[in-house]
């Protein structure tokens, strides 16, 4: 026989359903899709309803057709500012990376390089990408600057101060027990970094396509691109707006994906040591 519960102590919370993290992540799928088919809906029917021509407001499905019909220009597109976004996406983070570890080792440098990391950050990638596509002759290099220039910097910056945000009392720790600096670098400052770093490169995930799309604007003014920006301007240009809006749901739609797949990398990364990964079940 059991003993019996003592008098006064807290009963025993019940287990928590298995299927109510299924039912949350069903619930963020299904919301946003329920309101994006009500938006769509809704377009569809103003444009029926007031009878717009396509050359002014094209509806969804115009859309959709215009898609399918020109998906062999499309997708030819979509692979070359793929390539730039993902090229430029490497290098920031590496490159913002490895300045982010000798700021850290040195505070001189830090002060050196940093102000000037901020005025690339500040400057216009409107007002440079032009000298830029001028100064180099190769197109596709030129939009690789113009788009590494306006990711790196978000991945420096939180990665700097995650590096500097390591809890001093563990600094003192591993100095007591004699850990040299690649030790503590290795083995306590980055791990407690890499939760700023994953965010970082979550931000420049979207503005490395942001700075891919402005310059194959400036390059596709001159005929210089095949980017998906420049199969706007030429669908612009032969008022075939269907086309141009299908070009714009192809970048939204990588804008999307590059998101979710950075994300799904940093909680892959971080979900069985990190607050910010955990779920409320796995912090008890």
């Amino acid at each position: 026989m059991s003993e019996a519960v003592e008098e006064g102590a807290a009963p025993l919370a019940p287990p928590r359903p298995a299927f109510a993290l299924t039912r949350e992540a069903w619930l963020r799928l299904l919301a946003p899709v329920a309101i994006g088919l009500l938006v769509l809906g809704g377009w569809e029917w103003l444009v029926r309803a007031r009878e717009i021509p396509p050359y002014v407001l094209p509806g969804p499905v115009a859309i959709a057709q215009a898609m399918v019909r020109d998906w062999a220009v499309l997708s030819a597109s979509l692979l070359v500012t793929l390539k730039i976004t993902a090229l430029a996406l490497l290098i920031a983070a590496s490159l913002g990376l490895v300045l982010a570890v000798l700021f850290a080792q040195s505070r001189i440098v830090e002060l050196s390089l940093f102000p000037y990391a901020v005025i690339l950050q500040v400057t216009p990638i409107v007002a440079i990408a032009p000298l830029i596509i001028i100064w180099v002759d190769d197109v596709t290099l030129s939009l690789l600057i113009c788009a590494w220039i306006v990711a790196f910097f978000p991945i420096l910056s939180n990665t700097t101060v995650g590096l500097n945000s390591t809890d001093h009392n563990l600094l003192d720790l591993f100095r007591l027990y004699g850990a040299s600096r690649w030790q503590v670098l290795w083995r306590l400052r980055l791990p407690t970094a890499m939760p700023f770093f994953l965010a970082g490169l979550r931000i420049s995930g979207g503005l490395a396509l942001i700075g891919a799309i402005v310059a194959e604007f400036v390059a596709g003014t001159g005929g210089r691109a095949s980017g998906l920006a420049y199969r706007i301007l030429e669908s612009g240009y032969q008022l075939q707006i269907p086309r141009m809006f299908a070009a714009l749901v192809l970048i939204s739609g990588t804008g999307v994906a590059i998101f979710l797949l950075l994300s799904l990398l940093s909680h892959l990364l971080l979900r069985r040591w990190h607050e910010s990964a955990m779920t409320r079940g796995d912090r008890g």
